[in-house]
């Protein structure tokens, strides 16, 4: 199982450039984990760039995989993974969510750098 940030999932649906690399991870749908806290960053930032459809199309396709709701053991979970690893607040449900399903989280995010049990995809550097 995996989970894909909402960093991923925008390179994805952008084919921006590490698209590719996320499209990969994604072709498998039912083993990829989506905490609902990436379906609101993910439809918010699509529909900021691509309108209420392309909002909703971003929603559809990660609504294909395992939709974790946050509840109040995952809060309580997350709260303690943000003081230890100093992570803001999505990130840290992100993580839980992760943990909760012995999943890898796949990100680009340099909070998630330096954490165990996530790989970290660098963002391309413009020359």
């Amino acid at each position: 199982m995996i989970v894909v940030d909402s960093s991923g999932w925008l390179e994805f649906l952008t084919d921006g450039p590490l698209g590719d690399e996320n499209a990969k991870r994604l072709r498998q749908p039912s083993a990829v984990v989506t905490p609902t806290i990436i379906l609101y960053e993910v439809h918010k930032h699509a529909k900021r760039l691509r309108g209420e459809e392309g909002g909703l199309e971003a929603v559809a396709a990660m609504q294909k995989t395992v939709v974790v709701p946050l509840n109040d053991d995952l809060a309580l979970v997350a709260a303690d993974l943000s003081i230890e690893h100093k992570l803001p607040m999505a990130d840290a449900i992100i993580l839980a969510t992760a943990r909760m399903f012995e999943a890898e989280v796949i990100t680009s995010d340099a909070d998630f750098e330096h954490v165990a049990g996530v790989t970290y995809l660098p963002k391309p550097t413009s020359l």
